[in-house]
């Protein structure tokens, strides 16, 4: 297992590397192994072949892991919808950074209980930049204004910038722009503070590099 997972971990490493090259040199791109379809032997023998980051879809499961993997100096990430009743959980894990905040109300539900806990927690604003009805997110248009909204109104929360998720389809131009809508807002965001642009899987993550990713979710492409 552990040849196969040097094997994948390369693989991926080279193609971001190959993608971020594209943009510039100095262009740095995170990667964050998303542990959803994988145990925790997997993330282990990650951890030893270098992998630091690691991210969850549901907070039961970052909670169980970030328990049971304490030892390990790892930085875990949130990055799946949060239901309202999962908050009191999320805020108990201390993730490193919670992806997926996706609606204003959430944001200000979220504020109120870390005030409670005199906690602050790293966020990223989640946009449905491809205006899918499956997907959770704020709309491109509103994401800007929300953004800053919840800057002014949410102090208990530390926006880093912005997360989305590549369009459902096969053809690579409408995947494409979906990234773009999402970097565009992201440039527009850099003077607000914004310094991570979370976008691609491991599907589309050379794509969303090239686009303007500098920060990567890959699951099934290293624990396969």
């Amino acid at each position: 297992m552990k040849e196969q997972f040097r094997k994948n971990l390369d693989e991926v490493i080279w193609n971001i590397e190959q993608a971020r090259i594209t943009i510039t040199e100095h262009h740095i791109v995170k990667l964050v192994a998303v542990g959803k379809y994988s145990d925790e032997q997997s993330i282990k023998t990650l951890y030893e072949l270098g992998q630091r980051a690691f991210g969850e879809n549901q907070v039961q499961q970052l909670q169980t892991r970030m328990q049971n993997l304490e030892e390990l100096p790892l930085e875990w990430h949130m990055m799946g919808h949060l239901q309202s009743n999962k908050i009191n959980k999320l805020i108990e894990a201390r993730p490193t950074l919670f992806q997926s905040l996706d609606s204003l109300k959430l944001a200000e539900a979220l504020n109120t209980k870390l005030l409670e806990k005199t906690q602050k927690m790293s966020c990223l604003l989640q946009i449905n930049a491809a205006n899918e009805s499956t997907k959770s997110g704020v709309s491109s248009e509103e994401a800007f204004d929300i953004y800053q909204r919840i800057q002014e109104s949410c102090p208990q929360l530390k926006l880093k910038g912005v997360m989305s998720i590549g369009a459902h389809v096969t053809d690579e131009k409408i995947i494409q722009k979906s990234f773009e809508a999402t970097h565009k807002i992201y440039d527009a965001l850099k003077k607000e503070g914004a310094s991570i642009c979370s976008m691609g899987m491991s599907s589309d993550y050379e794509l969303a590099i090239k686009c303007g990713s500098n920060l990567v979710r890959i699951g099934s492409k290293l624990f396969k």
